[in-house]
Order: structure tokens, then C-alpha cells, then sequence
């Protein structure tokens, strides 16, 4: 097949490039940041799809960040493009400081400073739970047990309400950010590349006048 893989990788592979992209992180940013700035829209459009990207890394959809920051995207106008490569905000290196900065905000905002610390100290029992409870009702649609919702209703009660309504201000904070550093970066690169294509047509312009010009010169004699 012409698309296939020469070097085919096994599924511990591929999870570990997932976590740690081949090269390292440092080179996957600057080509998400070489991919953003070459986008053919203007900087405002592109800066709104960084802003949506950047914001639903904030959000506990995971697994549907590019959904949710495409959807985002299409409603403020931002760039569809630069919004789903924005979404890589989130990866490992930053999901820690992303996931305490929302789950301290949330509880804050919903009054469940209190339950914070059981929260965390629970909160491997909270995930294995939801898992449980989702395979366990998925099972049950092709059998008549009755399907299970305790483990579901805590996590969502404890984790993914305050984490949802948590994301919403840092979201916005480190989106708006991300949206004023990049229209004058984005600008200006732009305006660069423009001077420099310019230049190049102006370039080939002049070799063909010479050209031409060339051409007479020894028509004549």
C-alpha cells in the first residue's frame, strides 16, 4: 500500500509516542507553531481558533477536544484548523497543572472546598468506579441485569461538575492569552512571508524583462 507504515509499531509504541512524541515535545511545538503561523487566514481568524483549542484543553471531554474545540471554533469564527492543532496545550506536560488549576477552581465556585481532599485521596476509586459502572451498563444492554449508576453519579457529582465548571475561568484566562500573543506574532510573520514572495516576483519579473530584452538585442543584430 502506498500510505502504509515502513516501520510498523506495536501498541506499547504507539501509546508511548502518544505520551512523548518522536523527536520530543520541544520539536512537536515548533512544528504545531510553524503549522499555525503558515495557516492562509487572517491572524485575527487564526488567533480565534487558537483560543478555542486552548480553552477545551481546559474542559474534561477528553477524547473529544477536537469535537468540542471544531464546534467552538465554528461559533466565534475562529480558524477550524489552527483550533484543533491549538488543542495540543493539553498534552502530558501540561495536563497536571491544567487538571489542579480547573478541579481547585471548580470546587471553590461550587462550595466543595471541604470535600477537596477526600476527592483527591479517592480519586483513582472514582475513575476505576465510572469505569466499572460504563462497561458493567454496557454489558447489561445485552443481558436483562439492570444496569449500576453509583459510580457514575459520584464521579460526575465530585469530578467532572466542579472539573467542568472549574475550566471555564482558566480557560478563558489562558485563551485570551494565547489569543493576543498570537495576532501580532502572526502578523508579523505573515507580513514577512508576503515581503519575501513579493520580492521573488519581483525577482522573476526582472530575469524575464532581461530575458526579452536579451532576445531583441540579438534579433536586431
Amino acid at each position: 500500500m502506498v500510505f502504509k507504515r515502513r516501520d510498523r509499531r506495536n501498541w506499547l509504541r504507539a501509546i508511548w509516542e502518544a505520551i512523548y512524541p518522536k523527536g520530543g515535545w520541544a520539536r512537536a511545538f515548533h512544528y504545531v507553531k510553524h503549522r499555525v503561523r503558515r495557516l492562509p487566514d487572517s491572524p485575527e481568524r487564526i488567533a480565534r481558533g487558537i483560543f478555542a483549542g486552548v480553552f477545551t484543553s481546559f474542559t474534561p471531554f477528553f477524547g473529544l477536544h477536537f469535537v468540542v474545540a471544531l464546534i467552538l471554533g465554528r461559533i466565534i469564527n475562529g480558524n477550524l484548523f489552527a483550533s484543533v492543532i491549538a488543542t495540543f496545550f493539553g498534552n502530558p506536560l501540561t495536563f497536571v497543572l491544567i487538571a489542579y488549576s480547573s478541579l481547585k477552581t471548580g470546587y471553590w465556585l461550587t462550595g466543595m472546598n471541604a470535600d477537596a481532599d477526600r476527592v483527591r485521596h479517592g480519586l483513582g476509586e472514582m475513575f476505576y468506579g465510572a469505569g466499572r459502572d460504563l462497561w458493567f451498563n454496557f454489558k447489561a444492554l445485552f443481558t436483562h441485569k439492570a444496569p449500576e449508576w453509583a459510580g457514575l453519579f459520584e464521579f460526575y457529582n465530585d469530578v467532572f461538575y466542579p472539573y467542568l465548571i472549574g475550566s471555564l475561568i482558566p480557560g478563558i484566562f489562558t485563551g485570551l492569552i494565547c489569543y493576543y500573543l498570537s495576532v501580532p506574532v502572526i502578523r508579523a510573520y505573515q507580513k514577512r512571508r508576503n515581503k519575501g514572495v513579493l520580492k521573488a516576483r519581483l525577482a522573476r519579473l526582472k530575469e524575464k524583462a532581461v530575458e526579452k530584452s536579451a532576445k531583441k538585442a540579438a534579433e536586431k543584430s
